[in-house]
């Protein structure tokens, strides 16, 4: 007999808390060995230069499912312990993963060997191993379009869009202590290039098709103003550092606010630092949009400090980030409050018009 829906979402995803381990012994371990062990270890110590550069903003960049499967504390105890400035991501890690669970809803430990038409009979979404309920993630779709409603009718950046989701959920979160509404606190930036490439884009297009319906102004996502700002918050610092999980359009988007700075004649640094933790392959020329040598020839990345490291994200990433947080450099670090370039309106400070 085949389980039934209440059965197939009964045991949730547990999100690790690295405050509550301490991998500061497997690291420096990690760092004598070879292979993926050393490349995870000089990732923590490029990550500790980023925390200890007083001068550089540092960006958690964002692709695939780890917010789902089990990283989604590690993201806002990043923010928490000031490790970084601003975030790009997908936006299912956004939307569908964080803004899902700020909601009240859950992930669940399902299995990849598993019947799909019997998961899809259930209203069941699988992501590999772990389970999500479609009629709540639906709900999540609809959240946004009451947050859209709501909101004046003319074009947004994603950052300025889910900024105002982070102040809706101050006052209607479930769970307080999610990824947008801590980066909303602490006035870290949060983009997504392609917002349409999730449950926003369904809560979105299901706000402007009524608007159309009743022949009323609709708000809209201006995917050039993301670029704009990211590249403005790129001038407001005299160096930076990505930390990325994944790659792929977060991964390139991040990288060109160097060229795109270029272009528009600011005689801007490389990224200073960076680590790209993933197991896409570099011999069909992608690698998540290229490995971080490969950039150096665009000129977005310098090569100085650069590691990619090669392993499935959930694996390492705890380990990286627990390290950092007992080191306890971060302290000593100030948040860059990137979120108040933007306060007056959406043309930042103005910057790029000088």
């Amino acid at each position: 007999m085949k389980p039934n829906k209440k059965e197939l979402l009964s045991e949730t995803i547990k999100h690790i808390d690295i405050t509550a381990l301490d991998s500061t012994y497997i690291i420096d371990s990690m760092r004598q060995m070879s292979f993926s062990s050393r490349d995870t270890a000089s990732a923590a110590d490029i990550l500790q230069l980023m925390i200890n550069d007083k001068e550089s903003t540092n960006w958690l960049i964002l692709a695939g499912s780890t917010s789902a499967g089990g990283c989604m504390q590690v993201y806002v105890d990043m923010i928490r312990f000031k490790m970084i400035d601003a975030i790009v991501s997908t936006g299912a890690s956004i939307i569908d993963m964080d803004f899902f669970e700020a909601l009240g809803y859950k992930h669940y430990k399902g299995s990849q060997f598993v019947n799909d038409t019997h998961l899809r009979s259930n209203y069941i979404d699988r992501i590999y191993d772990t389970y999500i309920d479609e009629e709540e993630l639906q709900n999540c779709d609809a959240t946004i379009k009451k947050i859209a409603d709501s909101l004046e009718p003319r074009p947004y950046s994603s950052r300025e869009f889910i900024r105002e989701i982070g102040r809706w959920l101050v006052k209607k979160s479930v769970k307080k202590n999610s990824l947008i509404q801590t980066a909303f606190e602490h006035n870290v930036p949060i983009f997504v290039p392609a917002f349409s490439d999730c449950s926003a884009g369904f809560g979105l297009v299901m706000h402007q098709i009524e608007r159309m319906k009743e022949g009323k102004p609709y708000m809209t996502i201006d995917s050039v103003a993301d670029f704009r700002e990211l590249t403005e918050v790129k001038l407001s610092a005299k160096t930076s550092g990505l930390f990325m999980v994944g790659g792929g359009v977060p991964k390139n988007f991040a990288q060109d606010t160097v060229v795109c700075a270029e272009c528009l004649g600011f005689d801007v640094p490389m990224h200073k630092y960076a680590v790209q933790i993933t197991v896409a392959d570099v011999r069909d020329g992608a690698c998540s949009s290229s490995t971080l040598k490969e950039a150096n020839s665009w000129g977005k990345v310098d090569t100085v400090h650069e590691q990619m490291v090669y392993a499935e994200a959930t694996t390492v990433v705890p380990l990286i980030v627990s390290y950092a947080y007992r080191k306890g450099d971060w302290k000593k670090r100030e948040l860059k409050n990137h979120s108040l370039l933007f306060a007056n309106g959406t043309k930042g400070s103005g910057i790029l018009l000088k």
